[in-house]
């Protein structure tokens, strides 16, 4: 990649014919059609202004989309709204419901009807989902909780926002789209005038996403006014009545959303340019055969007589970036964890080989030494430890490399760290910081350093560019070219079907825990991936036209 990719600040950026210039106050300033005003709102860390004179108007039941780069300062501001950072610790004014808003912590604004739902949901899986939904807000009388009536009353909830599921059910025991739910209808039991979003669909399944933008709309049309944080540009433009653009902290413009707005509309707004390519240009070389997968069959960890990967067989050359597609539950994450090291399941049979000869990968440092590394669809639970700094974090999957007699040479440690930060281009005032202070795309450049630093001859990506704005995802795609050019053989699993149409040069289909297909560049698209994505066990005619694909491509269907 070269610097022509970069986004441009706003200040002097040129953003091409027909953009429209930054803008400060909504159009529309009809009287009791605001809900929501903030003003000149400047934001400092140390070393960082994360929010530079930012103006956003909200109208009153609408759905107000929020859009940028990662790092851009849109959770920020959403965190001044909620009083996650106080009144005094910002420059500005708030004005919410007619009044001026000077929250001093989050109980201040919950009473003033705003409700946050962040991206990593804050639910406690060992309590049910009526505990959870009046955690801190309990029915209660002389100190004693009302069970009874707290059941009922999440009941209710529970119906409102369309979950069919018993109050008293611990919150472990359901999806991800359920808790997205459940969260909020605990905003919803505080009597929520303004409810934000901060993407809400990054972990959901299509059908879970469509159900979760359905409810949005249901909560608009009885008065609730939205604000929603999401790069998926697709539903910002299918939902949202009005956008907001946020770059380098900066307002660059607020505008309703009409039939002329499309995605491309928004992109030239948040990287300051039309990006003509969301993928960058590439040419493989591709070698010979560098990892190879035979017969691999895992159990559940939990379900013995339950097979997560069931006799799968695939291969990926050097320079080559291959794909996996499936639905969400198809048994990709469980098969790519179970090659790392058996860190899931357990190991029934299979054999892994790198450069033609064994390789033994039955723990995660063996699977490290035998040049196998693994870039988690989870990276703030399982890919870094939220108290490590970036220089920590990227050496500390191979300390030997940087170690004297098991002593770390800590300035070896900074300028590894350092040259990844400047090589992947990742966004930190400082090695010295911890991972959990960078936007999302940045910490996924900081758990991609982590295993390059190992240098790996196989690396598996899971779902790499997951809660990533369009901006670094054209960066992290660029980082993958670059690996295969160089040689290595890359792994692609991703729940986006057009980022793998766009990246891979074979894409493997996998459905129940069984490989079902694949498919090159050239013949694979998004009707004929789904077609083997949901091949079942009865055989159907799409099933015998899926096997026809099959024998297309030389790959053999397992029985």
């Amino acid at each position: 990649m070269t610097d022509s990719h970069a986004p441009l600040s706003a200040a002097g950026a040129n953003p091409g014919p027909g953009f429209v210039e930054p803008t400060t106050e909504s159009d529309d300033s009809r009287p009791g059609d605001t809900l929501l005003a903030m003003r000149h709102i400047t934001k400092t860390f140390p070393g960082v202004k994360a929010l530079d004179d930012v103006n956003l108007t909200v109208r009153r039941g609408e759905i107000h989309a929020i859009c940028g780069e990662n790092g851009a300062g849109k959770s920020t501001l959403m965190n001044v709204l909620s009083a996650v950072y106080p009144h005094g610790s910002y420059e500005g004014e708030i004005e919410f419901d007619g009044k001026p808003a000077s929250f001093s912590n989050i109980r201040q604004s919950e009473a003033a009807g705003i409700a946050i739902i962040h991206q990593e949901l804050a639910l406690i899986p060992e309590l049910s989902i009526a505990e959870n939904i009046f955690l801190g807000n309990e029915l209660a009388s002389s100190g004693v909780i009302n069970w009874n009536r707290s059941e009922l009353e999440a009941s209710r909830l529970l119906a409102r926002v369309g979950l069919v599921e018993n109050p008293k059910t611990p919150i472990k025991n359901i999806g991800v789209g359920k808790q997205q739910l459940v969260e909020i209808a605990k905003a919803m039991s505080k009597n929520v005038k303004l409810l934000i979003l901060d993407e809400p669909t990054a972990a959901l399944n299509e059908t879970d996403s469509a159900h979760l933008l359905d409810l949005l709309r249901d909560l608009r049309s009885r008065g609730v006014t939205c604000i929603m944080i999401s790069h998926k540009l697709n539903e910002i433009t299918a939902l949202a009545d009005s956008i907001t653009i946020l770059r380098d902290g900066k307002t660059v413009e607020s505008f309703p959303v009409t039939a002329d707005i499309d995605e491309n509309r928004v992109i030239r707004g948040m990287v300051g340019r039309p990006l003509s390519s969301r993928f960058p240009d590439h040419t493989p070389n591709i070698g010979e055969t560098l990892l190879e997968v035979r017969d691999w069959t895992v159990r559940h960890p939990q379900v013995p007589d339950r097979l997560v990967s069931k006799q799968n067989s695939f291969h990926v050359r050097r320079g080559e970036i291959v794909g996996f597609a499936g639905l969400m539950g198809a048994g990709r994450t469980e098969l790519a964890r179970s090659l790392f090291g058996h860190s899931y399941g357990q190991y029934v049979s299979g054999e892994v080989r790198i450069n033609g000869r064994h390789a033994d990968v039955s723990t995660v440092s063996k699977a490290i030494r035998a040049g196998l590394a693994y870039v988690t669809e989870d990276r703030k639970t399982l890919g870094f430890n939220p108290l490590d700094t970036i220089q920590a974090t990227t050496v500390i999957a191979d300390l030997a490399r940087i170690s004297n007699h098991g002593v770390v040479d800590r300035d070896q440690e900074v300028a590894v760290a350092d040259d990844y930060r400047r090589s992947l281009r990742t966004k930190t005032p400082s090695v010295k910081e911890r991972v959990t202070k960078l936007s999302g795309g940045n910490q996924q450049k900081v758990v991609l350093a982590k295993w390059l630093f190992t240098q790996p001859e196989v690396l598996i990506l899971d779902e790499p560019t997951r809660g990533i704005d369009v901006g670094a995802k054209f960066e992290i795609y660029g980082i993958i070219q670059k690996l295969a050019d160089a040689g290595k053989a890359v792994v692609v699993i991703s729940s986006e079907l057009p980022e793998l149409l766009g990246l891979c040069d074979r894409i493997y289909t996998i459905a129940e825990g069984r490989i079902t297909g694949c498919l090159p560049h050239g013949e694979a698209d998004q009707e004929s991936l789904m077609r083997l994505m949901t091949i079942g066990t009865t055989k159907t005619d799409d099933n015998a036209k899926a096997e026809d694909l099959l024998a297309l491509t030389n790959e053999e269907p397992i029985a």
